[in-house]
């Protein structure tokens, strides 16, 4: 009975019915594409760097951890210090640089040589290596959706660049250019913003980290695999509590559109819920078919919500493979609970509202 009574009511009110499932829909798919993109571009960070093939890491002690740009490089020749260590095979001085203009992207200033050694060289698809200052190798998915190919001209960090090679992603950045010139553009003579390390066997990656640590005592100094680690959100600063916000935003939205939707609809209903008490309806039963009817039109929501994130998401990856879009799976519960929670607290007044209506005063009602 009470089933029918919710599909005759969301039926006979077409537009609010709509417009409070694209409500709640907008705010699922809001959330799960936020945090989606953020956890994937962590975890795209990750591999990326795990790709470069290296062991270890050397930062400045003030270098941002998540992309290693540090406002003071150190100098590139420490690579041949770091290099004569016991179970060092190769060190790879690597210049970070940011740029911001069109779309973002973390270019890597590299020595060729030395960054082969260490990640066991590039994967061409077309083009070959850096040879010329101004020369770029971009990877297959960054040339895919800008549309690049060898012999293209790239303006990149105020300067123009000439195209010369594609290869396959997941070596560290997106961009490679030539460290010197890297160092001129920064203005960073000598400088290097990461050195990747290569141990001779993996095994001696803890005996290398002690001996940098100690010939580089105000260096951070980690393996690539405790890099990685620190790629969650629980090891981020701040990452958390963005996450909480957007969850408190979740039901927000949730709360303000259910309430006004439930509010105006027991409005609408004053003399049908008069009618339903003068049958007998207990405050109870009048509660309960509000509340249901808010629960059926939140989970409508969330399931519009889902397949609107899903299609956002096919249509970022197949057009923008550079953007990583992952949300796992309990992500999809825990917003669909905010949601309905968010929705039913909402309920809450216009429901005690409704079952606390006289009678008499219900079906006098105009």
């Amino acid at each position: 009975m009470i089933g029918k009574m919710i599909l005759a009511n969301v039926q006979r009110r077409p537009t609010r019915t709509v417009v409070t499932v694209l409500a709640v829909a907008i705010e699922v798919a809001m959330v799960l594409l936020v945090i989606g993109l953020t956890m994937g571009e962590l975890r795209q960070g990750a591999k990326q760097t795990e790709g470069v093939g290296a062991d270890v890491m050397v930062q400045p002690s003030d270098a941002s951890w998540f992309l290693g740009i540090t406002s003071a490089p150190m100098p590139a020749s420490l690579a041949d210090a770091i290099q004569k260590l016991p179970h060092v095979r190769a060190v790879a001085p690597v210049l970070v640089q940011l740029n911001t203009r069109g779309v973002l992207s973390v270019i890597y200033g590299i020595a060729m040589k030395s960054f082969d050694a260490v990640s066991g060289g590039f994967v061409y698809e077309s083009g070959g290596p850096l040879k010329k200052p101004w020369d770029i190798l971009v990877d297959d998915w960054f040339a895919g959706s800008h549309h690049v190919k060898v012999g293209d001209t790239l303006h990149i960090l105020g300067h123009q660049f000439h195209v010369v090679g594609i290869v396959y992603h997941g070596k560290g950045a997106r961009l490679f250019i030539p460290l010197a010139t890297a160092q001129k553009v920064e203005d960073a003579t000598n400088g290097a913003s990461i050195f990747y390390v290569k141990c001779t066997d993996p095994r001696y990656t803890a005996t290398v980290i002690d001996a940098i640590r100690k010939a580089l005592p105000d260096h951070k100094v980690l393996s690539v695999q405790e890099y990685m680690s620190m790629l969650v959100s629980n090891a981020i600063p701040g990452l958390q509590d963005f996450v909480h916000i957007m969850m408190v935003i979740s039901v927000g939205i949730g709360f303000l559109v259910i309430l006004l939707s439930m509010y105006s609809t027991i409005t609408e209903r004053t003399r049908e819920i008069g009618i339903l008490k003068s049958l007998g309806a207990s405050k109870a039963y009048i509660a309960g078919l509000v509340l249901a009817e808010a629960a059926f039109l939140v989970v409508t929501g969330i399931l519009a919500g889902y397949a609107v994130a899903e299609a956002v998401k096919g249509v970022v990856t197949t057009y923008f493979p550079t953007i990583a879009i992952q949300a796992e799976p309990q992500w999809y519960l825990w917003v669909a609970m905010l949601a309905l929670g968010g929705g039913l607290i909402g309920t809450f007044y216009p429901a005690f509202r409704a079952a606390a209506l006289d009678p008499v005063d219900a079906l006098g009602y105009e």
